[in-house]
């Protein structure tokens, strides 16, 4: 299985906020966001190929028991499965973190579903095909009904929020289950996103997220 990275630290997005975690970074994506925090597993893939038995001790040697499958896009690796099944045979906590525009039969406790919104869309070559991909409602349905989940959505400007309304009305999500979290690898520019978004999450009963991660160590990798 190509891994980009495999590290422990805390969760810095979501309902599990702050969890220590062991955290698998496939490599590979179907999409192209504009914005890719990640572009070694995509727009540039890198990682090393592990052999499956030895990924899964790997994890298994941390002092945990929370892992969080990402990527790129981890649901498009076929070894997916066997290491969730892994995982949930040796009673980890599993969360997949995915754009929601594949499905596969894996084992999963939180499906952390983060819909790419208009603002991903890149220019170029890849335009077409990311905003014909970015959105597969037969597949977030089947996502939700897996295991419990939060959708996380990646927020740049005031205007994204229409297009949020849009998506969690079609779905029927609660607002409780809705996440926002401002766009940006920089600590001043998410503050500055964090002071808009915040009202909006209250005004519509939606979670904040910060990027606890990039508030702590900075846009690094392994962190």
């Amino acid at each position: 299985m190509k891994i980009a990275e495999l590290f422990y630290s805390l969760q810095g997005e979501g309902r599990l906020l702050g969890v220590p975690s062991v955290f698998v970074r496939t490599t590979g994506c179907n999409l192209r966001c504009s914005w890719c925090d990640t572009p070694y597993t995509s727009w540039n893939p890198e990682g090393e190929e592990i052999p499956l038995d030895d990924l899964i001790a790997r994890v298994l040697a941390y002092p945990a028991r929370h892992a969080v499958l990402t990527g790129g896009e981890p649901m498009i690796q076929p070894q997916l499965v066997p290491l969730s099944e892994a995982l949930r045979q040796a009673g980890w906590h599993i969360t997949i973190e995915t754009a929601g525009t594949v499905d596969a039969p894996v084992a999963c406790d939180l499906m952390s579903i983060s819909p790419k919104l208009a603002n991903s869309t890149p220019t170029g070559d890849w335009a077409i095909r990311h905003e014909a991909t970015r959105f597969n409602l037969p597949v977030l349905q089947t996502l939700m009904a897996k295991c419990a989940y939060q959708f996380k959505f990646v927020v740049s400007s005031p205007s994204d929020l229409t297009e949020i309304c849009t998506l969690i009305d079609s779905l029927a999500i609660a607002p409780a289950d809705v996440i926002l979290m401002p766009e940006g690898t920089s600590a001043d520019l998410l503050r500055d996103r964090a002071r808009w978004i915040a009202p909006l999450c209250l005004e519509h009963g939606f979670r904040f997220s910060p990027r606890l991660h990039v508030d702590l160590w900075g846009n690094q990798r392994g962190v």
